[in-house]
């Protein structure tokens, strides 16, 4: 359950639009109703699941995410038209690190594939995602989808008040980088909440004691982006898609997290879930 926040942060608009270096302090109130949105998001994820098998195409799990957000949950997916996206979800496969559209290319045996998810409810955004592993998985494709989830659970377990941004970032690029495996640094967490990207900017890299300072009520996005290989990459004449440059696999998880007076509340979490 989520921990209180500071009482006086909820009795006014004043306190309620407060906001500390660009980042907008969410009240308890408002969190709670993240917290819906966010349950939601990872709802979908756990919904598609059982569809992500050889054969099937991403433009299919496309069309089933979003008949599921609009007609089941009463949502909106919050990529289709942003900034001119086309589809709801993102579908990111094997050296895809991000920003995949989804399409008619069919998923094989052996294939990653990332499973990006943003739901609008009542205004608030909650954003997730996750990696699958589809048919019998290859060993490399297991590992690197391990290590990007063991990647964002380091970055997560760090989160407190006190500590900065940077002290985030530098603990997931240490756990990667020890494993072998590059950090993209092109591509970042963010704030959020009625806006879909808003300050602060969560890198998963750098200097500890660096950055922005955490305090209770921000809530933002874990994300890295983790390749088997280096982490150059390369957007794709569509605008949108995202690749390793070497062709290098590439995984990533994400959840929203809301900072709490000791630590942290993860909002996409589902009940029973692992991080």
């Amino acid at each position: 359950m989520f921990r209180s926040l500071r009482a006086n942060w909820a009795k006014n608009d004043a306190a309620r639009q407060r906001v500390k270096m660009g980042t907008i302090i969410k009240t308890r109130d408002e969190i709670e109703q993240m917290r819906v949105a966010g349950q939601l998001a990872g709802e979908v994820l756990r919904m598609i699941a059982p569809h992500v098998q050889p054969g099937v195409k991403t433009v299919e799990l496309d069309e089933i995410c979003h008949e599921y957000i609009t007609v089941h949950q009463n949502a909106i997916a919050a990529p289709l038209d942003y900034r001119g996206f086309p589809r709801s979800i993102c579908t990111s496969v094997n050296h895809v690190i991000c920003h995949g559209i989804p399409g008619e290319k069919r998923l094989k045996d052996g294939d990653i594939i990332n499973i990006d998810i943003t739901v609008i409810k009542d205004g608030w955004h909650g954003d997730t995602s996750k990696m699958f592993l589809v048919g019998k998985p290859t060993i490399k494709g297991q590992r690197i989808c391990e290590i990007a989830y063991r990647s964002m659970v380091r970055g997560i377990e760090l989160v407190k008040p006190g500590i900065r941004l940077g002290d985030i970032g530098h603990a997931i690029q240490t756990y990667a980088e020890g494993e072998g495996c590059s950090v993209v640094r092109e591509y970042c967490g963010h704030g959020i909440g009625r806006g879909f990207h808003e300050e602060p900017q969560v890198l998963h890299y750098g200097r500890p004691g660096t950055g922005e300072l955490i305090v209770p009520g921000m809530v933002f996005t874990i994300e890295p982006m983790i390749n088997i290989g280096r982490r150059d990459t390369k957007l794709l004449p569509d605008g949108w898609t995202v690749v390793t440059r070497d062709r290098s696999l590439s995984a990533q998880w994400e959840h929203t997290i809301a900072v709490t007076e000791d630590g942290y509340d993860v909002l996409t979490r589902l009940p029973g879930d692992a991080l």
